[in-house]
């Protein structure tokens, strides 16, 4: 493997590069520095939102590209370079579905600000880790403004009680389980391979230059765009079977293990 090809590394933030205690390591920091010395471009990708991923690495964030909102949204020195809208007669069709499921907490996610609801004042806390940007609204449908995406929070596990339910909008739409708790639904475009190819282009990096870093299932088309594709330890089985190679967990620094390599 030769990783001296490598121009470009990419990767997921929560379960990848961020400690269970959602922490980017010293370490890594210090690693981020080097792969700036050797003009490396860095990409952190991510299901949060972009004010919520730049509070996560606030000392590198004008050196790094930044895709948000699992795709959405793509952000460089707080310039938008792709940004792919959910269309309102979609977003009506989801939050009509949402009306039968139980226990379910919906986020309207536009470029500046999150929605929610009154009725999800208890989930206020787990959304603050990933959206630092949100108000509280009292009706999501009468919501005009764009949005990017729409995420769902089920506090025991998304994929068992959320996804059954929007899974026939596969095909129209693109629905992602993208953690534990979460499902989001977005534009068809709007998923991290998409918004990855974009940068690729912009830059003139190829996928044999490229390596990324996922750990659940909304990163499975940005792996496919890397040779050197790698899953967490701790990875959903899709993920590790999708990657080329595996390393370490979040909790074990399993994304600095392999930047070593990559420096070394």
């Amino acid at each position: 493997m030769d990783l001296s090809k490598v121009k470009m590394v990419v990767t997921d933030m929560d379960g990848t590069l961020l400690n269970s205690q959602h922490e980017v390591s010293g370490q890594f920091l210090e690693l981020f520095q080097k792969l700036k010395e050797r003009d490396i471009v860095f990409v952190a990708a991510s299901g949060r939102q972009y004010q919520s991923i730049v509070d996560k690495l606030p000392s590198i964030k004008n050196d790094i590209i930044f895709i948000a909102e699992n795709g959405g949204l793509v952000m460089q020195n707080d310039t938008e370079l792709v940004s792919t809208p959910l269309a309102s007669p979609a977003k009506k069709r989801v939050l009509d579905i949402l009306d039968s499921i139980d226990d379910v907490h919906p986020v309207l996610c536009s470029k500046n600000s999150a929605f929610i609801l009154p009725e999800s004042r208890e989930f206020e806390e787990k959304l603050q880790e990933y959206y630092s940007e949100y108000a509280v609204i009292d009706d999501l449908k009468a919501f005009e403004g764009e949005i990017l995406k729409i995420a769902l929070y089920h506090f025991e596990n998304s994929e068992q009680f959320i996804y059954p339910f929007v899974k026939p909008l596969e095909g129209d739409l693109q629905v992602k389980v993208s953690g534990q708790n979460w499902v989001d639904v977005s534009s068809l475009d709007a998923n991290k391979g998409f918004a990855l190819r974009k940068v690729q282009q912009l830059h003139g990096i190829t996928p044999k230059e490229t390596m990324v870093f996922g750990d659940y299932n909304n990163d499975l088309e940005m792996l496919a765009l890397a040779d050197f594709s790698y899953a967490m330890e701790n990875a959903h089985p899709k993920v590790k079977k999708a990657a080329k190679y595996s390393t370490l967990s979040n909790d074990d620094l399993g994304v600095e293990a392999v930047l070593e390599k990559l420096l070394a």
